[in-house]
């Protein structure tokens, strides 16, 4: 396997790995390489930074599964909070938050789902959205 750094017409670089080099060029002359932020074809390599391995035999220690385990749990426990403010707009979410953004309707604190259709034209309309970084069960549909 090989991973190149690459770069979009719009700018955006992003990582992709490939079976080899040819594979790579294959896959980038058929089209088959899209930006992952964009969705853009043109896209070419970006420039990389040598992988230098570190001196020695050590290596950095990777985290444990209990860390790993307690990390999510403080993500989960912050959003949940932020999100006790927050008002579940379900399906509506993206009509909602373009008629904040144009002034139409009072701003408010919303969350909700958006197809990726629905978040890219929002980023494209300076809509300020993001994600969450963690799933989130709508209300009514718990077990």
């Amino acid at each position: 396997m090989i991973v190149f750094d690459l770069k979009c017409g719009g700018g955006h670089v992003f990582e992709a790995w490939f079976g080899s080099s040819g594979a790579y060029e294959e896959q980038r002359s058929t089209g088959h390489v899209r930006c992952p932020v964009c969705d853009d074809g043109t896209i070419t390599k970006a420039v990389m930074a040598p992988a230098i391995p570190a001196k020695g035999n050590s290596k950095p220690a990777a985290p444990t599964p209990e860390a790993v385990k307690a990390a999510m749990k403080m993500l989960a426990t912050r959003q949940a909070k932020a999100l006790e403010s927050s008002e579940w707009v379900g399906t509506a979410f993206a009509d909602r938050a373009r008629a904040m953004h144009l002034g139409d309707e009072k701003h408010a604190t919303i969350h909700g789902q958006a197809s990726l259709a629905e978040a890219k034209a929002l980023v494209e309309e300076g809509v300020p959205v993001a994600p969450l970084p963690m799933p989130i069960i709508p209300p009514g549909k718990a077990n």
